[in-house]
């Protein structure tokens, strides 16, 4: 029987979330999925997405998926190892395009509770610094924190980076 499974990977900015989770879906027999949710608005964030680009070499398919990440999951092939990355860019594009979050959010949780092969999805964790400022930056983290609590509960593995080296939580 094939791997089946969800790893959820979350933790602080620069904690080492992507790159761990390539070399867990890497570890496996390619063909494997890379699912973008980063938009390039700007200079800087071109550059970072070529710099992910960069690191991943032949036997990687890169799928952009900035809004419909569920319909994106849901069209690959059953069995391919699929990295997701990252949950907190495809949040803020919903919440930039005034989507209906939680709708959103239940529909990728529901999809990832099916998984179809080997799953990595990355997320940031946004809920251990202080109380926001502003009421859009409140309302995202809160969002964020919803959201990663409902793919928790599902995922069969949660691992928490911290400096570079996962924990593993669940």
């Amino acid at each position: 029987m094939p791997d089946r499974s969800l790893t959820f990977i979350i933790g602080g900015a620069r904690s080492g979330k992507s790159v761990h989770a390539e070399s867990l879906a890497t570890a496996l027999p390619p063909p494997w999925a890379y699912i973008a949710t980063a938009q390039a608005y700007d200079g800087e964030m071109r550059e970072r997405i070529a710099q992910h680009r960069s690191r991943r070499g032949e036997g990687w398919a890169t799928v952009d998926a900035p809004l419909d990440l569920a319909g994106a999951i849901e069209a690959l092939p059953d069995n391919q190892p699929v990295l997701v990355d990252c949950l907190t860019l495809w949040l803020t594009n919903h919440m930039l395009a005034d989507h209906d979050l939680e709708g959103e959010c239940r529909r990728l949780a529901d999809v990832l509770s099916r998984p179809r092969g080997p799953w990595f999805v990355v997320s940031n964790e946004v809920g251990q610094g202080i109380v926001p400022d502003n009421a859009l930056a409140r309302r995202f983290r809160d969002a964020a924190g919803r959201l990663n609590q409902q793919i928790a509960v599902v995922a069969d593995m949660v691992l928490l980076m911290v400096a570079g080296l996962p924990l593993k939580v669940k």
